[in-house]
């Protein structure tokens, strides 16, 4: 298995992948279950299979899988910025601390009367 990214294009897909067709189970009535019109795509560098067993056609569900797997590589072909470690201002910290003894006051100015429990 090759590291992303992954080729996007058509024809650099059309290298990387096995094609496989079968037959389709379901509904679709005889022309579907005697021919074989479903597709496996299996793209061999990164080991992703995509099934399409939409139609009735074989080149439109070859189309559509295509598509499946394009979407799947798209996704694995996604890399998120690494996050930088920064530091929090004092002025910050000092407005989070101040916020945290206000909403204690509050609690506090709550209580607990003793009437309450009976």
């Amino acid at each position: 298995m090759t590291t992303p990214p992954y080729r996007l294009d058509r024809a650099g897909l059309a290298q990387d992948v096995r094609i496989d067709t079968f037959r389709a189970g379901g509904h679709g009535g005889q022309n579907l279950h005697k021919t074989e019109s479903a597709v496996r795509l299996t793209h061999l560098p990164s080991g992703t299979v995509v099934v399409a067993s939409d139609t009735r056609s074989q080149v439109q569900n070859r189309e559509i899988a295509f598509e499946r797997l394009r979407e799947r590589l798209r996704r694995l072909n996604h890399r998120p910025k690494p996050r930088k470690a920064t530091r929090v201002s004092r002025a910050q910290r000092e407005k989070r601390l101040q916020s945290k003894k206000v909403r204690g006051q509050v609690k506090r100015s709550r209580g607990n009367f003793r009437g309450d429990m009976d």
